[in-house]
């Protein structure tokens, strides 16, 4: 089978925000992260649990194609329902092409702005779109 999203362990629609860890900048989408940086990201979905083989898994660690992980409060991968809330296999939250240029993820990264989550300690925004737009203009 080919790596996919699918239901979420508990079954059903989540809607959080979540700590996630820059694991791989070999895309022009994270242009502007580094490895280790770590974000608070609004999550909400049902169908959000990568699941993959551990060959297919082990082919996107060694190409860095693991682009961020959902971590814990030390900024470690977790299973932990409260810190991977839907599952995900190595705590995957976020996968690139092998090229780099296709990110595909399951957080709202553009759900950021001045006057929203002000209670919500780190950083929110990944830079994602600014690091995109001036690779592909």
């Amino acid at each position: 089978t080919q790596p996919t999203l699918t239901y979420n362990r508990i079954g059903r629609h989540m809607s959080r925000m979540v700590k996630t860890r820059i694991t791989s900048v070999l895309s022009p989408w994270l242009a502007n992260v580094e490895v280790g940086d770590v974000h608070q990201i609004a999550v909400s979905h049902g169908e959000g649990r990568f699941v993959a083989s551990e060959k297919d898994m082990q082919r996107m660690i060694a190409n860095g194609q693991i682009a961020t992980q959902y971590v814990n409060d030390e900024g470690q991968p977790s299973y932990d329902i409260r810190y991977n809330p839907n599952g995900s296999d190595y705590a995957v939250e976020a996968i690139t092409s092998p090229d780099g240029r296709v990110l595909g993820k399951m957080g709202h990264s553009e759900r950021i702005g001045t006057h929203l989550y002000l209670n919500i300690p780190l950083e929110k925004d990944q830079h994602l779109f600014e690091g995109g737009v001036n690779y592909f203009k």
